[in-house]
């Protein structure tokens, strides 16, 4: 691994991470993604909070395809679904099976290539550089295709 300490010396972060957590939520389509960002974790709250902008965003049905997250089978986001009639679907993937989400290789190389030794001083300060990498990453469709493609592999 490489830093920029210098040769010999092992390099000291001087932040110390006690701030809350963030948590992403994203769908992917075969052009694009959308995504939020939403402070602590994500709950059946921000999960339909999610849905109806995605409504907002994407004309049209909607068919999500997601996997066994808690929050996705709660019996408040079934009622939610069952009150639009039809305009959103819901298939789940099989358990245990993230190589098959291509949402997941989103959330890898936003990891471990746009935030890689980020250090940020502040929670304001990760969610910006968060949101500007997202933002960085949806303006790449070659970026886009081979995400799904590395889930056909699979």
């Amino acid at each position: 691994m490489r830093t920029w300490a210098p040769r010999g010396c092992t390099p000291v972060l001087q932040y110390h991470f006690n701030w809350n957590k963030l948590s992403a939520i994203a769908g992917i389509t075969l052009w694009t993604f959308y995504f939020r960002l939403y402070p602590g974790t994500i709950r059946t709250a921000e999960v339909i909070d999610f849905l109806l902008q995605l409504r907002c965003q994407i004309p049209g049905k909607l068919l999500v395809i997601w996997d066994g997250l808690a929050s996705h089978r709660s019996t408040i986001l079934k009622e939610f679904i069952s009150d639009l009639d039809g305009e959103i679907v819901l298939e789940r993937l099989p358990a245990y099976a993230p190589e098959l989400n291509p949402v997941e290789f989103i959330w890898a190389h936003w990891k471990q290539h746009e935030l890689a030794n980020l250090c940020p001083s502040d929670f304001a300060d990760l969610s910006w550089h968060a949101r500007c990498a997202l933002r960085r990453m949806r303006r790449r469709p070659r970026l886009i295709r081979a995400f799904w493609k590395q889930a056909e592999l699979f």
